[in-house]
């Protein structure tokens, strides 16, 4: 009896803690820096790699709306849809996609990216931008 009632908190625990912690990062999410500062990130070139849109507009699972014809930025309501996007994976915190992924792996990033690691250290200007909006740091 006392075993099964352990086991009843455990799974009973596992299964709310989770929901809580996405929905408690997501709405830290400050969508201003997202729209000032992350999303420059996506149109930058960066030697030896091509700009995150090139291959976020279409053929991944994580995507950008299309930029019109000739712009530079998004109209309000596509970066709206771009955070929403986004936001997805930023959840996670310091465990998001977002900043593991184009991180090295020596930097403390995952193993594959296939657009390339971007960034080989935690030191970089634009990884510290990714960083502080997962992690809610953007004031």
């Amino acid at each position: 009896m006392r075993t099964t009632l352990i086991v009843c908190v455990v799974v009973l625990g596992a299964a709310v803690w989770p929901a809580s912690q996405p929905v408690a990062a997501q709405s830290s999410l400050d969508y201003e820096y997202f729209k000032a500062k992350v999303q420059p990130i996506f149109v930058t070139k960066r030697p030896g790699h091509a700009r995150c849109i090139a291959c976020h507009i279409s053929g991944t699972p994580l995507r950008l709306q299309p930029l019109a014809p000739g712009a530079t930025s998004w109209t309000d309501e596509d970066s709206q849809k771009n955070f929403q996007s986004f936001r997805r994976v930023a959840s996670a915190g310091e465990k998001s996609r977002l900043i593991l992924h184009p991180l090295e792996e020596k930097a403390g990033g995952d193993f594959y990216h296939s657009g390339g690691k971007h960034w080989a250290s935690q030191d970089d200007p634009e990884w510290q931008v990714l960083r502080n909006w997962v992690t809610g740091q953007t004031k």
